[in-house]
């Protein structure tokens, strides 16, 4: 084998030209130009005799032709011996690659592996560890079963696409997974590390079909750059869901698995909880917690359970008419030819309404209000059917339609609520104060109603929204209050509305929580946390020697002006609250970014944006937008029932981190007036 010089390699170099190859000589070549191909990754030129160089494969070490005297053989049969698979040295090292335990790489230590095209197929180097990568994210973003791997179909698609794929088991896979949700988890945690607020926590309850109970625990914040953000923490199995212990339990393993004592703000929660529940959980996050109000923001019911509980009562009053109109719809829109005659009639009769029936989903009540609602739109068709259709004999009467028309009046206000939470990124307190108070307020007018079945249905709702907001109330106005359009004016128009004459002692109970929160804050240690200081020397990178022999000064000389403005602070920072409340209200548009305003304005408020960020953090749901309608609790499927409970926590946590890892959320609150 004859060895290359640097000389031999600059006397002839060949030059792609229009598909083309030519020999430029040293006396004709203006400037030497590096070879593009790919394929010089793997080949190398020998010289073997005067005016003859092969190149030789640096893996298999074989040689093929590449240049006699002027005649150059080109690339193309060296690309067809690396992208085809007839290099044997090439066919090991993949195959060894197979038998390596999947471990990706991180941060860029190996070189990406460069890849070329040619005019007849592309060259994409084989990875295995790649492709279980892949296949793990697929398993958990699109929730396969961890078995399907193992599964003939797939066997053989895969073997069809790419037969030196090694196949992978069950046991491999879910290790895949295990691994994923570890790696994101280690990003998760340097980002709650280093959050400026505090966070609040939403428990759901989910059963199985093995009477096991599920809690799953998400978590919701404002980072550094003033979004609201929310993740699953933690899928916890607990055996007994009913016991009183169960919540707590759940609490304090989150709270110990992410290092967040001293940080929960709150807990909002989505199970029925005994007075026992509570009493188990307030002494746990009193302790492990500084005191908010003396506890009074760390429970708080969720408002979708609230307001699914109402519509529960409404169309349980209403059972027999409900089923009429369902059995109506069913017979309807089970049958093409039905549906083509209850068409033709609601265009003989020219009924102006452009809804469509819908068989309801009795586990979701927003679709039996539906139901309802285009029914009794269309209620003039349904008693006209039989004339077209003599098999229809299921007309609900004219007091079955009144019936119904009160039924959607009173969902209608819930339905209407419910909503915000399926559309709005993360619905704020500032929000629900709005719409719980209009509640609240056509209840209470609708009480007095003289027909009893209108009063009666009244009654049992208002007594939930009643609980509902007394033991929220505080937290939607303090909310409001930290909103610069509203401040304390919404509050007091509204209490007005509800208390009436007894407003004044509501109104003070306000106030005085919301000044009793700033001064908690105040006498806060600070910084709360690292990014703290990191916010106060954000614009403060390049310090001078001069301005550190300052803060040295400041520390050694100045004690007894640190002690003075420690005594004096408190009236300070009180009245930068009261600057804030005498302050204008800002103009109240529909979109409002409360967040970013506070953003702005945290140089002006130090302490009172800390306090904003952590009230406007608190969630009003514990509910996923898919389950804010829900009628019943939420079972895991039986197959994740069948996995372990730290395989099913991997599973459903990573899917969420892996969903929130290319968005970004918002904070704008929409209301109409």
């Amino acid at each position: 084998m004859a060895e290359i010089t640097e000389a031999t390699n600059m006397e002839t170099t060949p030059v792609e030209n229009n598909n083309e190859l030519a020999l430029i000589t040293p006396e004709t070549q203006p400037k030497r130009r590096k070879k593009k191909s790919m394929v010089w990754e793997y080949f190398t030129i020998e010289t073997v005799s005067a005016g003859c160089r092969r190149a030789c494969c640096n893996r298999c070490k074989q040689s093929f032709a590449y240049s006699t005297g002027s005649k150059v053989a080109g690339t193309s049969h060296l690309k067809r011996h690396i992208a085809k698979g007839t290099c044997p040295a090439l066919l090991r090292d993949q195959y060894n690659n197979q038998l390596t335990p999947y471990n990706p790489k991180t941060g860029g230590s190996e070189p990406r592996k460069r890849r070329y095209r040619s005019p007849s197929s592309p060259f994409i180097p084989f990875d295995q560890d790649r492709c279980r990568h892949e296949i793990a994210r697929m398993i958990i973003m699109h929730e396969y079963p961890l078995h399907m791997v193992e599964h003939p179909g797939f066997i053989a698609f895969v073997q069809n696409l790419q037969p030196r794929f090694d196949k992978v088991s069950f046991n491999t896979v879910q290790g895949d997974c295990v691994a994923t949700y570890l790696r994101e988890k280690q990003s998760l945690m340097k980002l709650i590390e280093g959050i400026p607020g505090r966070v609040c926590l939403t428990l759901d309850m989910w059963t199985s079909n093995q009477t096991l109970g599920y809690v799953f625990i998400t978590g919701h914040f404002i980072d550094f750059e003033w979004k609201l953000q929310s993740r699953v923490l933690n899928v916890i199995m607990e055996p007994y869901p009913d016991s009183d212990s169960a919540l707590s339990h759940a609490v304090a393993a989150c709270l110990s698995d992410w290092s967040l004592e001293g940080k929960l703000f709150s807990l909002t929660f989505n199970h029925p909880t005994s007075e026992a529940g509570l009493e188990n959980l307030r002494p746990l996050l009193c302790t492990k917690n500084p005191l908010i109000l003396n506890g009074q923001l760390l429970l708080g019911n969720c408002i979708a359970r609230t307001l699914s509980s109402m519509a529960k009562d409404v169309l349980g009053a209403g059972h027999e008419i409900v089923k009429k109109i369902r059995d109506s719809v069913k017979y309807v829109k089970t049958s093409e030819s039905h549906d083509e005659k209850f068409v033709q009639v609601k265009n003989q009769l020219q009924v102006p309404s452009e809804k469509s029936l819908i068989l309801d989903n009795q586990t979701q009540w927003n679709t039996t209000y539906q139901m309802l609602a285009a029914g009794t739109e269309l209620k003039e068709v349904f008693n006209c059917l039989d004339t077209s259709d003599p098999d229809y004999k299921l007309a609900p009467s004219i007091e079955d339609w009144k019936v119904a028309e009160t039924l959607c009046t009173f969902l209608k206000p819930l339905f209407d609520a419910a909503s915000i939470l399926t559309t709005t990124t993360n619905p704020t307190a500032i929000t629900f104060f709005h719409e719980a108070w209009k509640i609240h307020a056509d209840l209470g007018r609708s009480i007095t109603n003289e027909d009893p079945f209108i009063s009666n249905i009244a009654k049992s709702m208002l007594e939930k929204i009643d609980k509902y907001w007394k033991d929220c109330s505080l937290i939607l106005a303090i909310a409001v209050v930290m909103d610069p359009r509203f401040k304390m004016k919404l509050v007091e128009f509204s209490f007005t509305k509800i208390f009436g004459e007894d407003a004044p002692t509501y109104i003070k109970i306000v106030d005085d929580g919301i000044h009793e929160l700033f001064l908690e804050y105040v006498a806060l240690p600070l910084p709360l946390t690292p990014t703290y200081t990191e916010e106060g020397n954000a614009g403060n990178n390049g310090k001078t020697d001069e301005s550190q022999q300052g803060n040295l000064l400041s520390d050694q000389g100045l004690t007894d002006f640190d002690v003075y403005i420690m005594e004096t602070s408190s009236q300070q920072m009180k009245s930068e609250l009261d600057q804030y409340l005498e302050e204008s209200l800002l103009p109240r548009v529909q979109e409002f970014d409360v967040l970013g305003w506070w953003k702005l304005n945290k140089m002006k408020y130090p302490t009172l944006s800390k306090m904003a960020r952590d009230i406007l953090s608190i969630p009003v749901s514990a509910a996923a937008p898919d389950s804010v309608f829900d009628i019943i609790i939420k079972q895991l499927d039986e197959y994740r029932s069948s996995l372990r409970p730290e395989t099913v926590e991997a599973l459903i946590c990573a899917k969420d981190w892996l969903h929130y890892g290319s968005e970004e959320s918002n904070a704008l609150v929409k209301m109409e007036f």
